[in-house]
């Protein structure tokens, strides 16, 4: 069950990148975006060869948010997670806050495919300061804030709260489907469909789950995106399997399998080849069933290889920033001290100054009041 919580959130980030200016260059990463889903190393090799000129900030974070993504989408977490941090890191150097949240929203991201619940909801609390910022009623603040309650639905979904989850998800489509471009939200509504058939399978309405992966296939096939039709065939799959329909289930795997051939992407493989499986024995096919379990596993061990991975850069990257905040504070509290003792310094040369002069005067009130009495 586990494996039915894992989602294709990755594919967001290819619609909140940040506008480039040179034309060339935005031509090649809008290219490099729409071989994401099917052939992510091509646009892997696209964004390092645009990553080697001479960048200005907004095309550069637009670049590093690129190969962030094309990294995800083969399960490659470290690569992923370096190069969103990079983006992170630039975006925090221009003051636009439409820049900043999307940069945000996709670390919130990263954090949700590892796993690390919490790390993602701090990002997106984060992010949320920026949106706030961003004017109401327009193209970027429907598309952030569809995003961020989809994440956070996703987030929620993970953790088994299937209803909260549904509400964020709903929310995130209400947003989508105000954007005046439909055509760009196709693949992110297809991901949110999807996360809501399985809202509905966690829930046990199983009628709403064959509604919600019917209409994740629908919005996969607009925007011709295989791997999104793979994700949904295998929803749909297990709508089938739940009803005992186990050669139906099968055929949409199959067919599935097929669609994901060239994605390279481990979780859509292993959730596949696991669902195959389970399928298999149903029907008591011993030899195709150990076939495909044998690939489930392996996928699966693949998978855990990355995130592990990714986690160490996570767990280093903390360590480092806890560093860089102790070494800030010591180096506060090193000034402070200096601080302190120079504005001790001054107190006590103004207090003797001050002492000093009134010892002289009373000395001179001394000496007048002796004269007035001789005079006397």
């Amino acid at each position: 069950m586990k494996l039915t919580l894992k989602i294709v959130s990755f594919l967001f980030l290819s619609f909140i990148f940040i506008n480039g200016q040179n034309t060339s260059d935005t031509d090649l990463i809008k290219k490099a975006k729409q071989e994401i889903y099917d052939n992510p190393d091509k646009a892997i090799r696209i964004g390092e060869q645009l990553l080697k000129k001479d960048n200005d900030l907004k095309t550069s974070i637009k670049i590093y948010m690129l190969l962030s993504t094309s990294n995800i989408a083969k399960r490659n977490f470290d690569e992923s997670l370096k190069y969103i941090l990079k983006a992170k890191e630039l975006s925090q150097k221009i003051n636009d806050p439409k820049s900043q949240v999307s940069v945000l929203v996709s670390v919130a991201i990263q954090y949700q495919q590892m796993e690390l619940f919490s790390k993602s909801l701090e990002t997106l609390n984060e992010a949320d300061q920026y949106l706030a910022r961003i004017p109401e009623k327009t193209t970027e603040k429907y598309i952030e804030t569809a995003t961020s309650n989809a994440i956070k639905g996703m987030v929620y979904k993970s953790q088994s709260n299937s209803e909260i989850a549904l509400k964020k998800f709903l929310i995130s489509i209400d947003n989508f489907e105000k954007v005046p471009s439909k055509k760009t939200t196709y693949s992110n509504m297809s991901v949110v469909y999807y996360n809501i058939g399985y809202c509905y399978l966690n829930l046990n309405q199983i009628d709403n789950a064959e509604q919600a992966f019917l209409q994740s296939i629908i919005y996969a096939k607009r925007n011709h995106a295989k791997s999104l039709e793979a994700f949904a065939l295998k929803g749909m799959s297990e709508v089938h399997k739940q009803k005992h329909e186990n050669q139906t289930a099968l055929n949409l795997l199959i067919k599935a399998e097929n669609l994901s051939k060239n994605t390279g992407d481990i979780i859509l493989n292993e959730g596949i080849y696991k669902e195959m499986a389970d399928n298999y024995l149903a029907i008591r096919q011993q030899s195709l069933y150990q076939l495909y379990h044998k690939k489930y596993l392996e996928m699966s061990f693949k998978r855990k290889q990355n995130e592990l991975t990714s986690i160490n850069q996570v767990i280093d990257n903390h360590n480092k920033d806890t560093s860089i905040k102790s070494q800030k504070l010591k180096s506060q509290y090193h000034y402070m001290q200096i601080l302190s003792f120079a504005i001790a310094g001054i107190l006590i040369i103004v207090l003797s100054y001050c002492i000093l002069k009134i010892r002289k005067q009373n000395k001179t009130f001394q000496k007048e009041i002796q004269q007035v009495i001789r005079t006397s």
